[in-house]
């Protein structure tokens, strides 16, 4: 409880929670389609594509990082975009918060998929949205009644997708030792660029542990540390599974699951079916990371009276946002069961590297900047402008689109505000036949 008595959020979430919220933010449903993909388009020199993107969007997570040691606040982009004023504060979050909650359905949806394959009851309509429902309402109650206890879900889901994921790796590597494939020309530059977007989308999500920081212990130290050290053992992993993807499949389409087909060739039937639970708790680790840093904008937001009060409530007992998680699981089943989430998906990267830029922009106004602040500051903007200018204008369309209905929250969130304001004045003057004569 605070001074005044009203219930405080606790600092529960230490190193690791920090970094596995990172992790889980990046590592969900992605790495089980790509591989085969980029197999398909770049060959043996597809693993090293995660080096490269990898250390381009490192230029993005050390200002990121840096700004979460200047700002240890919940909210993660909301609060670092305050010194352009509330509405762009209101803008940089609610589009994180809409790629987020679009990535959630999305997401619940392939774990559907994926339990189909293991009960095929569950691939049908009724299935279908008793499994998201249920996946959804699960990770929403888990983290109404505490950060501790979701955290602790997330490290068991973490270590249950992480491990399986590395001794695939290994045991790839080791299968085909000798005969490793050798990267060969790099790609035409053009190729590259057409596949920026999937390439990058690997690693958005790493901003995960940002967001709660006002649950995190020592944030200021524990979070940057963890951003850092979590990106470069990710970009590490993933350049071993797709250097032993490359060298245990054939050339050719790539199969409907290529993680599963690469399990399966090395292990057989049985390596399939480890994978297919290896996905499931990947994408079930995603989706708790997921809500238990994204309602944190919306309660942030609320805090900047950006949103209505009821989203900054914190329940009494279980010392969390109870109402912005509760929201965010409602909406999200909402969008993953109607599957009106898909148009939105389309935007999910483009939203997030616009969020970055804004977000970065604002180091310089966060501490005295030097030609190294403004270097750093000018090598991200130029990677999330290169990655955004990938995009289609449909994309862009959608995205203005996105952009139009927070002005119109933000606007209606304000009126509300000044409404309230005005009730309150008028409320403590005393009536006229009171007044004092002048």
């Amino acid at each position: 409880m605070s001074e005044g008595g009203e219930p405080k959020l606790r600092r529960d979430i230490g190193f690791t929670g920090s970094a596995f919220l990172s992790f889980s933010g990046m590592v969900g449903a992605g790495i089980f389609a790509l591989p085969g993909t980029l197999h398909t388009q770049f060959g043996a020199f597809s693993p090293w594509l995660f080096p490269i993107f990898g250390s381009l969007f490192l230029l993005i997570a050390f200002p990121f990082a840096r700004l979460a040691g200047l700002h240890p606040k919940s909210g993660g982009p909301a609060a670092y975009t305050m010194p352009f004023g509330g509405l762009i504060s209101f803008q940089a979050g609610w589009l994180y918060y809409v790629a987020r909650i679009t990535a959630l359905a999305a997401n619940a949806n392939v774990f559907a998929t994926y339990s189909a394959s293991l009960w095929p009851p569950l691939g049908g309509t009724i299935g279908r949205g008793v499994t998201i429902v249920a996946l959804i309402g699960l990770v929403t109650i888990i983290n109404m009644v505490g950060v501790r206890r979701a955290v602790r879900v997330l490290d068991l889901l973490t270590l249950l997708k992480a491990l399986p994921l590395i001794a695939l790796a290994l045991w790839g590597l080791a299968w085909s030792a000798g005969s490793w494939p050798a990267p060969g020309p790099p790609p035409p530059f053009t190729a590259m660029e057409a596949a920026a977007l999937i390439i990058l989308y690997a690693f958005v999500g790493f901003e995960n542990s940002v967001v709660p920081a006002d649950e995190t212990a020592d944030a200021r130290r524990t979070i940057p540390r963890a951003l850092i050290v979590t990106l470069v053992l990710t970009v590490a992993l993933y350049f071993l599974i797709q250097l032993a993807y490359v060298a245990v499949m054939p050339p050719g389409p790539a199969p409907a699951a290529p993680l599963a087909a690469f399990a399966e060739a090395l292990i057989g039937p049985v390596g399939a079916l480890i994978l297919t639970a290896t996905a499931l708790a990947s994408i079930a680790g995603n989706l708790t990371g997921s809500m238990t840093a994204t309602p944190r904008v919306t309660y942030a937001l609320a805090a900047q009276n950006s949103l209505p009060g009821w989203f900054g409530a914190v329940h009494p007992r279980w010392a969390t946002p109870a109402n912005s998680i509760l929201f965010m699981g409602l909406a999200g089943i909402a969008l993953g069961v109607t599957g009106s989430f898909l148009w939105l998906a389309i935007v999910s990267t483009l939203a997030r590297l616009i969020v970055y830029a804004v977000s970065i922009a604002a180091l310089p106004k966060a501490e005295k900047a030097g030609a190294g602040i403004w270097a750093m500051v000018a090598a991200a903007l130029a990677v999330c402008l290169w990655g955004a200018a990938q995009s289609s204008w449909q994309s862009w369309a959608m995205l203005g689109g996105l952009v139009l209905a927070g002005f119109i929250l933000y606007a209606l969130a304000r009126r509300q505000a000044a409404s309230s304001s005005a009730a309150t004045v008028s409320s403590i003057q005393p009536p006229p036949s009171t007044r004092s004569p002048s």
